[in-house]
């Protein structure tokens, strides 16, 4: 039987054959607290009267099928995820009538219960194929239809979908509850995947914005214990701003008739683009004090979600290889949004810190593919929202503006819009649209950047006489053998001199020279160099304009490490820190060198996400990369290092509140727990600092991971803060503490059972991986790995990412663990493909690790 799979050659089939008209779908959200009632009928032409064809369900069960006025037995045609469907005629019209199933792991129809007011809020996940758990559907991207949804539901719910709300009609008292039904407008033609269904008490703030075609209503919408924290005016002035970017950008005006974005619980990613019906994960609602790269952040999800309304929704692709068409150029319109629209000026350097740095960790994955990738069937599909399709994709898109320009690009994504507005296009669509504005030739482009993976690596080559001055000078480009492509780049590449402070300021890095330079190939001669004095500081791919990874010469390295802070500027300085990162990364620079210039280059940081990202790394080098003799040494230098800069940092600063979360995460000793305690009760302070809900949770966990908060205290925090999110940071807590018992705990919970929401599950995980105590964590690698293939096949690809990739013991960062996980993988290559590829990461995780342990273990 075929499963919930499907595969690119069985869609391309039915597709061939097959025009879907139109879907009515009637849900009855009134039949308990587990089923829902779904009835669809569908009307489809048939290209080959005769043929046989199915359309797709997952359901509890089905209780009618009726075909051209036929009934059809479901025990017959009904198995696993399809409906078989015999002798289609030239025009048909499907009735399915089901029993459809609330989940708890993010995907399909959601179901969540605010255990602050008891009250129920839904809402669907659709994307890759889940509309078939709401609905009977042909569930492909290219088979696109208008949709008419008729909800019945609690009377006091809003219900929102992807046409306005209509005005209920009262649908009488069953089982006490009275109800209404919402019968709403057919969409236009979309794909199903973009469909939505939002349904509860939600609280909801109105707005509207002028487009092209005249006023588009505009609806921000949370739940009720969450309203006191939405910051709706803020949302709207940044949607506004995109509305008026994205129509002028594009030539066209907003596809639909109105825009609502609702904050939804136990949600599973940043956010979903249904079309007109936006849902966004509920950490954007902030109850508490967040960074300013998290503000930033949202700003940037709001954008790339609107984007999509072009760009994958008016526009979509016909199967999934080229997913990258609606992430890549969303990723790069909100980027551009931002930059140029908004108060967000330097996107880009954003961009480059934190995006592109999770690209060049994908890319040197044992998973990653071309751009443009080979998506063979669903699965592979579940497993491909990656740093390449998402972060990858943008920053090539950003190269290929330069090379083409941006005139002619905007003039190609124009045309493009309106040549297949409403249809679904390939690749060779954007391309042709692109070479005709352009008059440049992409085809090998296309190759060298979206058809073949990895990444690149930069390197000066020189010689200098006895004045200083260049002799000689190149550049070297290298490929790893798995992905031998050399691709050519446009880089900057920036000379840099010491400068005197004044009045005794600290030296400072000042550019002193910059060229602009094409390179392919192994090697590229840079004539326009040589004669030119060796500067105290060379740097690659200054500006960040390429894509690759770069090296810094001998001399270049030391002024960095003795100039931790000699930038003035954070794009410079975050790619020079960023290369020393990938130096560790690949072992040719001491974890123990990184961490100390982290370190020093920390006081005075100002760029927020630049912040973050360095504190995730540095914290990375010391627990994994740093050899194991070393560890505890490094540890407690990074625990001691954050406290004291904390300390020092400016008073309500986002550095301060950073630092201090930083610190909590890394807290280790009696001093630290001393002082978490007095943080904690307020017999100590930092000025400007407000330990408010979430900080409060920050300190409980850090002080239960080094064995200092009991079950009792944390229930206490809990009573405190009896939301769903304080129970998923309770959870954490437990699951931190440094004992066996506490581990087998977090273990039995969300790996032995099956019944744990999704954010629980992420929340068990987190609290089981930390541990002051590694030897607690030895047990469970044979443990891990003889579970994997049961484990896989009991859930959801939503759970089974949560539970294979947050149970894997990182932090024990051993040749034990690698030896294990190679061992099963060569055991077990024919498993599931999402499986397969989540433990190949884990693996690589540790392969890297072992190889940067071992280059500090020789300092």
């Amino acid at each position: 039987m075929p499963g919930k799979n499907l595969t690119r050659d069985e869609a391309a089939s039915r597709a061939s054959i097959l025009r879907v008209d139109s879907y009515d779908v009637r849900l009855d959200l009134t039949t308990g607290p587990e089923n829902f009632h779904t009835v669809t009928t569908v009307t489809f032409a048939c290209s080959e009267p005769g043929a046989d064809s199915f359309i797709d369900l997952i359901a509890d069960s089905v209780e009618k099928v009726t075909l051209n006025g036929v009934d059809l037995d479901p025990a017959e045609v009904f198995a696993d995820s399809r409906i078989e469907l015999p002798a289609l005629a030239a025009e048909n019209e499907l009735t399915v009538d089901a029993t459809g199933r609330y989940t708890n792991t993010g995907e399909g129809l959601h179901r969540f219960v605010d255990p602050v007011d008891n009250e129920v809020y839904l809402y669907t996940q659709f994307e890759v194929p889940d509309s078939r758990r709401m609905y009977a559907v042909f569930e492909q991207p290219d088979l696109k239809a208008s949709f008419r949804f008729t909800v019945t539901a609690p009377t006091h719910w809003k219900v929102i979908s992807n046409s306005p709300t209509p005005h209920p009609e009262a649908a009488g008292v069953a089982d006490g509850v009275e109800r209404a039904t919402w019968s709403f407008a057919p969409t236009q033609r979309i794909s199903s995947y973009i469909t939505a269904l939002i349904a509860g008490p939600y609280d909801e703030v109105r707005d509207e914005v002028e487009t092209r075609k005249g006023v588009v209503p505009l609806g921000v919408y949370c739940r009720k214990s969450l309203t006191q924290y939405l910051d709706a005016d803020n949302i709207f002035d940044c949607t506004k701003k995109g509305f008026a970017f994205f129509e002028e950008e594009f030539d066209q005006p907003y596809p639909f008739e109105k825009y609502d974005q609702i904050f939804t619980p136990e949600y599973n990613m940043g956010a979903m683009e249904n079309a007109g019906a936006v849902t966004f994960v509920e950490v954007y609602v902030f109850r508490s004090k967040v960074s300013e790269a998290k503000i930033e952040r949202r700003a940037l999800t709001i954008l790339h979600e609107l984007a999509h309304m072009w760009f994958g929704n008016l526009v979509t692709m016909k199967w999934w290889d080229d997913l990258w068409l609606n992430e890549s150029f969303a990723e790069w319109a909100s980027t551009t949004c931002q930059a140029e629209a908004t108060e967000w000026t330097s996107a880009w350097t954003t961009f480059g810190t934190s995006e592109k740095a999770w690209a060049y960790t994908q890319d040197q994955l044992s998973s990653t593919h071309p751009i443009a990738a080979d998506m063979r069937h669903l699965e592979d599909v579940e497993v491909n929202f990656d740093g390449i399709t998402y972060a990858k994709g943008a920053s090539v898109l950003k190269q290929l503006v330069a090379y083409v320009g941006r005139e002619p690009f905007v003039a190609a994504l124009r045309e493009y819009f309106r040549k297949h507005a409403w249809g679904n296009t390939t690749l060779s669509d954007l391309l042709g649209e692109l070479e005709k504005a352009s008059g440049r030739e992409l085809t090998e482009w296309s190759k060298l950047w979206l058809e073949t993976a990895g990444v690149n690596t930069l390197r000066p080559v020189f010689e200098v006489d006895a004045d200083g001055r260049y002799t000689a000078f190149a550049i070297t480009q290298s490929a790893t053998d798995e992905h031998p492509t050399l691709r050519p780049h446009r880089i900057g590449v920036g000379r840099y001199a010491v400068r005197r402070g004044a009045d005794g300021a600290a030296d400072v890095l000042e550019r002193v020279g910059y060229d602009e330079v094409d390179i392919a190939g192994e090697r590229t001669e840079l004539g326009e160099l040589v004669g030119q004095e060796q500067p105290d500081l060379l740097l690659l791919n200054d500006d960040d304009l390429a894509y690759g990874k770069i090296r810094l010469d001998e001399h270049s390295l030391a002024t960095a490490l003795s100039l931790p802070r000699g930038f003035q500027d954070s794009l410079p300085r975050s790619l020079v820190l960023g290369a020393t990162w990938d130096m560790t990364r690949d072992g040719e620079m001491p974890a123990r060198d990184f961490v100390r210039f982290v370190l020093e280059s920390l006081p005075g940081e100002t760029d927020s996400t630049l912040l973050r990202v360095l504190i995730g790394q540095v914290s990375t080098a010391a627990r994994l990369y740093t050899a194991p003799e070393h560890r505890a040494e490094v540890t407690a230098l990074l625990s001691s290092s954050l406290r004291s800069l904390a300390d020092s940092a400016e008073a309500g600063s986002d550095a301060q509140f950073q630092l201090v979360e930083a610190w909590a995460g890394s807290a280790a000793d009696v001093a630290d727990e001393a002082r978490l305690r007095a943080l904690l009760s307020g017999t100590e302070s930092l000025p400007g600092l407000t330990v408010d809900t979430e900080l409060r949770w920050t300190f409980i966990k850090a002080l239960a991971a080094i064995g200092a908060a009991d079950e009792v205290e944390i229930a206490t925090e809990l009573d405190r803060d009896p939301t769903a999110t304080g129970k998923e940071r309770a959870a954490e807590a437990l699951a931190a503490r440094p004992t066996a018992e506490a581990k087998a705990d977090a273990w039995a919970k969300a790996v032995e059972r099956n019944d744990l929401p999704n954010q629980m599950v992420e929340a068990v995980s987190a609290g089981f991986r930390r541990s002051t105590d590694l030897t607690l964590l030895e047990p469970y690698v044979e443990t891990y790995h003889s579970m994997l293939v049961d484990a896989w096949a009991e859930r959801s690809v939503a759970i089974g990412e949560r539970v294979v990739g947050g149970f894997y013991p990182f932090s024990l960062a051993s040749q034990q663990l690698k030896d294990a996980s190679d061992a099963w993988l060569a055991a077990n290559a024919d498993a599931a493909p999402g499986l397969v590829r989540t433990v190949a990461e884990n693996r690589d995780t540790i392969a890297r690790a072992l190889i940067a342990q071992e280059r500090d273990r020789r300092v």
